[in-house]
This record gives C-alpha cells, structure tokens and sequence, in this order.
C-alpha cells in the first residue's frame, strides 16, 4: 500500500508563488530548503493547513543540464497557457471558497458552475498553473 505525499507544479518564480500560495490562497510553508551542494537548489513546498500529509512542490523551471533551453521554453509556454497540469481541491462549499479567495485577489477563470459532478471553478497561479475548486456530489461507482 502506499500514498500519495508530494506533487510537484513548475513555476517561474519562486518567491512570487509562495506569496500567492500562502498569502492568497492561504496554503502554509511546509519545507523552504537551499541546498548549496547542487548549486543553491530550493525545495520550496507548501500544503492546506489541517492536511499535513499533502505538499506541493513549487518548483523553478531548471535550466541545463537539467533542462536544455528549448524544453524550459516550452515548458514555460505550456504553463502560460495553463496547460502543465491541473490541481484539483475540493471543498464542502465551493461558493464560500470562490468569496474568500477572490476577496483575497485570487482572480478566478471560471466562477462556480453547476456541472453533473458538483459545483466547480476554475483559477490560476501567476505561473499559469490551472487550478480546479470543487464541491463534489456523490457519483455512483463503477
């Protein structure tokens, strides 16, 4: 058995998301960690309060010899246009939510549409990230 710890997102600058994460959407720091002996590397992670065992990685996008510069700009370029993966969250009031995190600056993409799963709505990160909010409804199994 196992589970799932850690998720990583690509973002273009790492100060800038960890103000928004916490700040805005008020994720807390869980590891902000330099390492000098691979070149100043920054395991940045964050996480919602009250789900200790769930972080997000915010990683830099790397440049050679991790990435050559033609895969960092696309990499970049796919992220600008929120398509380098989506962060589901769910929440037992996806209205309150979407309030809370507007009246925070979160500028929201979508605002909460009724859909055959829930209630659902969409933002990004100043990376580009997508970020999925919603309120499921039961939904049969299998």
């Amino acid at each position: 058995m196992y589970r799932i710890a850690t998720a990583q997102i690509w973002v273009h600058d790492q100060d800038e998301a960890l103000g928004f994460y916490t700040e805005k959407l008020g994720m807390e720091v869980r590891q902000d960690v330099t390492v000098p002996e691979m070149g100043n590397f920054r395991w940045l992670t964050v996480g919602p309060v009250g789900q200790p065992d769930v972080s997000i990685v915010l990683m830099a996008v790397p440049g050679p010899p991790v990435m050559d510069d033609e895969t960092a700009r696309q990499v970049r370029e796919l992220m600008g246009k929120g398509f380098a993966g989506t962060v589901f969250l769910t929440t037992d009031d996806c209205t309150a939510v979407y309030e809370e995190l507007s009246g925070r600056g979160v500028e929201f993409v979508e605002r909460p549409t009724p859909q055959p799963y829930g209630l659902d709505a969409s933002f990004r990160d100043p990376s580009g990230n997508n970020f999925r909010l919603t309120q499921l409804t039961e939904m049969p199994v299998g």
